[in-house]
């Protein structure tokens, strides 16, 4: 079966047949995670809310992680093409609350992708593609902070921010936690703090 890459690099189907079956996946599993934990849902209950045989499951994936991925990596991609100017370089609060709006505009997915035992795979695939979307960075991170660490510090600190405050049963609105997030993770990457100190030698 001829497939297609997808803008993430991964193989896409190109029959309609195969490609309803992975839309079905795709939202049976957004679905069931709304509901419990990742690591309680199981292939038979994602194949039936799918509506699809249990077999056909694995001729699109090989277990319910990379199932997981694959729906993580669109999501993500979309989110960080909105939080982007945080990572290339723009100064300001917009980025921040644009991507805190977005968050709140899908509370239930990102709630459901954040904090429903998917937060490790969710997390790594973010830093994933943050690192991809570094390269186009037109300003570096201050010269005392290596910038692959710059860039897992803050895409692994900006996912861990919005898992903490969907987990929050106090009402934070996104302007709170785009103020949070400029100040403790975007600022500092910017080089808006000094550096720390030199050891005495």
């Amino acid at each position: 079966m001829e497939a297609t890459i997808s803008r993430l690099g991964a193989e896409r189907p190109s029959d309609a047949r195969q490609v309803r079956s992975r839309k079905a996946l795709y939202d049976a599993l957004l679905a069931l995670l709304e509901e419990k934990p990742f690591d309680q849902l199981t292939i038979r209950e994602i194949s039936a809310r799918a509506d699809i045989g249990y077999a056909t499951f694995f001729r699109h994936y090989p277990d319910k992680e990379s199932l997981l991925s694959d729906v993580a990596s669109e999501e993500i991609a979309d989110l960080l093409n909105r939080a982007s100017p945080l990572l290339l370089g723009f100064d300001g609060l917009e980025p921040s609350l644009a991507l805190c709006r977005h968050v709140v505009q899908h509370r239930a997915l990102w709630a459901a992708l954040l904090t429903g035992g998917a937060a490790g795979i969710v997390r790594d695939e973010f830093i994933r593609q943050a690192r991809v979307l570094a390269t186009k960075a037109t300003r570096d991170p201050p010269s005392w902070l290596p910038a692959d660490f710059a860039v897992v510090h803050g895409a692994g600190g900006t996912i861990d921010l919005l898992a903490w405050w969907l987990a929050q049963d106090a009402d934070f609105p996104a302007e709170r936690i785009a103020g949070i997030l400029d100040r403790l993770i975007i600022a500092p990457l910017g080089g808006k703090i000094a550096p720390p100190p030199t050891a005495a030698g």
